[in-house]
């Protein structure tokens, strides 16, 4: 994994948002985590963390929070009208916290595991909360460096959608159309079907990058 070419987009994506006059509320960066420090969330959990989370955990940063939005006067045409900011957040010290609280929603109200809908909460681990009840997740499916997807609680249209084919495959294509989001409508025009995932190389993110002077990403 490229860390370096990950911090560069990071640094474009913030310049340009401020070029515009819109808010970089924060770009934060922990060191990255011990061995020792995953190897007790892992035991915490029962099962190890999936290979490309955990590989990015001790190698490039233990928690990872990137806040940006657009100026209020700045309305993209069309299908990105949508778009207002971007909000990554993720660490190691978070999987606890959001993971229980999806928990929660699974326990509490998505309780039918044949119900189709309900199913898509259950095994799973939760590593980022969207901020309205939704949240973005690995499936556990017993393959060590899992699909990461998205969790709607309100019928979203992103419900159950595979948004990268493991962690650094997220991480890689999100941050190619700016990390914008994390909302599902926010993304969704970036990709073709429930299983593509997030389509760096497509006509919209292309459009998206051009109107925003962002073709270095």
């Amino acid at each position: 994994m490229n860390f370096y070419e990950w911090k560069q987009r990071i640094e474009i994506i913030a310049h340009r948002i401020r070029e515009i006059g819109g808010d970089v509320q924060e770009i934060r960066m922990e060191e990255p985590a011990s061995e020792e420090q995953v190897a007790e969330i892992e035991r915490t959990l029962g099962f190890p963390l999936p290979t490309s989370f955990k590989k990015t955990l001790v190698e490039f940063s233990s928690s990872f929070s990137f806040r940006w939005f657009v100026p209020d006067d700045f309305e993209l045409p069309g299908k990105f009208r949508g778009i207002f900011g971007g909000t990554p957040h993720w660490g190691l010290n978070l999987i606890q916290e959001f993971d229980g609280e999806r928990k929660g929603w699974a326990e509490n109200v998505f309780t039918n595991r044949e119900d189709e809908y309900d199913a898509v909460w259950h095994n799973k681990l939760a590593f980022l909360a969207v901020g309205n009840g939704d949240y973005i997740a690995f499936d556990l499916n017993g393959n060590d460096d899992p699909p990461v997807v998205y969790l709607s609680h309100d019928d979203g249209e992103g419900h159950g959608y595979i948004i990268g084919e493991n962690f650094r495959d997220f991480m890689d294509k999100w941050s190619r159309i700016a990390f914008v989001g994390a909302e599902d409508w926010q993304w969704i025009p970036f990709t073709m079907n429930i299983n593509s995932g997030i389509v760096p190389d497509g006509e919209a993110a292309n459009e998206f990058r051009s109107i925003m002077k962002l073709d270095r990403l």
